[in-house]
């Protein structure tokens, strides 16, 4: 056994009795304020420490932040975006319906120079084979309409109701190849028969004498004879006139004024009397 006072434990002994003196020291220190100096410059030095330690999930915090950012103005920008497209579709209809609206303007205000009463019909449909120049307009019989009635649009005359349903009817261009009508020269009242060619945007007048007066850019409007289509109507204006030496008989082609494909709306006329006749 080893003694309790060997050379070992007596130095075990002086370093306790070291230890108790430094904690009597510092605790009286503190309770003096001595320490308080020395401790903010160890904090100050530990702060950046801190800090440091601290990056990792500062770093994470912002990569976080940026991207739950850019995400959420990824999905704003979508909605601005769909909402923006809901605007300009309502602005297109507003377009549409502000060129609606000085069409019939401009329908009802070439009606108002005419004695004949009028209804305003709308183009619903066309007909199936694309050689009919035909379209059908949703007013028939229901509405007095009757077959022979003339068509009309803001520029000019668009043609004649064919065929009568109850609600609806069957209206031919002036450009169908089955149709024909009398026609006269605004400039000097020479009269003429003008005949569908099957295009759209071409008329011809057919059996024009080589000597006749007639003139690229003359105006073409409806006789009156026959019955069918009240006088004065604009008809075409005169796009060519080809006379060949020895032919008795010139070219001439004309182009029709009406919207024929453009047109939403028509006039149909009541005029004082609706002939059954050839036009």
């Amino acid at each position: 056994m080893k003694p309790i006072f060997s050379s070992g434990s007596s130095s075990a002994g002086i370093r306790l009795l070291v230890l108790s003196l430094i904690a009597l020291l510092l605790v009286q220190a503190a309770r003096s304020g001595w320490l308080d100096r020395p401790l903010s410059y160890l904090a100050s030095v530990s702060l950046p420490v801190y800090k440091l330690t601290e990056l990792p999930s500062e770093i994470g915090r912002s990569l976080e932040g940026l991207f739950t950012g850019r995400e959420s103005l990824r999905e704003e920008n979508a909605r601005l975006r769909a909402e923006a497209l809901v605007l300009h579709a309502k602005t297109q209809k507003l377009a549409s319906l502000r060129a609606e609206n000085l069409r019939l303007r401009e329908l009802l205000n070439s009606a108002s120079h005419k004695e004949e009463s009028v209804v305003v019909a709308e183009v619903v449909g066309l007909a199936a084979d694309p050689a009919q120049h035909v379209f059908i307009v949703d007013k028939g019989s229901a509405d007095g309409i009757e077959e022979g009635q003339a068509v009309i649009d803001a520029d000019g005359l668009v043609g004649q109701v064919i065929n009568v349903a109850y609600n609806h009817s069957r209206v031919m261009m002036v450009t169908d190849v089955t149709h024909a009508l009398s026609v006269q020269v605004n400039r000097n009242g020479v009269r003429a028969i003008v005949e569908g060619s099957g295009l759209i945007d071409l008329l011809e007048l057919s059996h024009v004498a080589a000597t006749t007066d007639i003139k690229v850019g003359d105006l073409l409007v409806s006789s009156g004879l026959g019955g069918r289509f009240p006088a004065g109507y604009p008809v075409a204006r005169v796009s060519e006139v080809t006379i060949d030496p020895g032919e008795p008989f010139a070219t001439v082609r004309a182009r029709p004024l009406a919207q024929l494909d453009k047109a939403q709306f028509v006039l149909l006329v009541f005029s004082r009397s609706v002939a059954r006749g050839d036009g």
